[in-house]
């Protein structure tokens, strides 16, 4: 395109930067062939950065190749081209994550959000009862009744850094509850069922 196709684009980036009030910088000469592009810069929990997504305004390619469309009064206008890599390589963008929050991914985005340990066989059945009650508020969970002291199931959990362990034995069965414990080994209490599901649902909900 020429010169001042590629001004006007420019102009239109730099409005959007200063009406969003996003702190900026020009990287002069970085643009694709198509047209300028914003790029978006994080960084990591070391401080390294990373460029994590891209969103291209292309006014050239809509022209070579005669895109319009109909507006309002009927009439051929010709369209604006947005190139949109949100997250580039979702495996890059993933690694990115992991690497951030080194494992400690908040409770929304942790694979398991929450761990049952039955202490022993006869306290089994009662946590895969509270189980099915929290998957029907879509809580992703584990069940580990292998035969293990306590111990080391806890240990197992705070390694894999499940946000929340829920601790059952005679006395949460009896209460109709769960001894519940963070990863950093802080103790919540016992919660009754409706509780543990609200707080949990709420951390998802909110993105806590």
């Amino acid at each position: 395109g020429d010169q001042k196709v590629w001004k006007d684009a420019e102009d239109q980036l730099r409005n959007v930067v200063k009406m969003r009030n996003v702190e900026a910088f020009e990287g002069v000469g970085e643009a694709a062939m198509y047209g300028p592009k914003l790029d978006f810069i994080t960084k990591d929990a070391l401080g390294r950065e990373w460029q994590v997504a891209t969103i291209q305004l292309d006014l050239n390619q809509p022209k070579r190749f005669g895109l319009v469309c109909t507006n309002e009064e009927g009439k051929e206008e010709e369209i604006v081209m947005m190139h949109c890599a949100v997250m580039g390589s979702i495996e890059r963008f993933t690694s990115i994550l992991i690497e951030h929050f080194a494992g400690l991914f908040p409770v929304w985005l942790s694979p398991v959000q929450i761990t049952l340990l039955p202490i022993a066989d006869r306290h089994a059945d009662f946590a895969h009862e509270i189980a099915e009650e929290l998957k029907k508020s879509n809580v992703r969970l584990e069940v580990n009744s292998r035969a293990e002291t306590l111990q080391n199931k806890i240990r197992e959990a705070t390694l894999q850094k499940v946000p929340y362990l829920g601790i059952i034995g005679d006395r949460e069965v009896q209460s109709r509850g769960v001894s519940v414990r963070l990863r950093n080994g802080e103790d919540q209490g016992v919660l009754n069922l409706s509780d543990l599901i609200s707080r949990l649902v709420t951390d998802i909900d909110k993105k806590k």
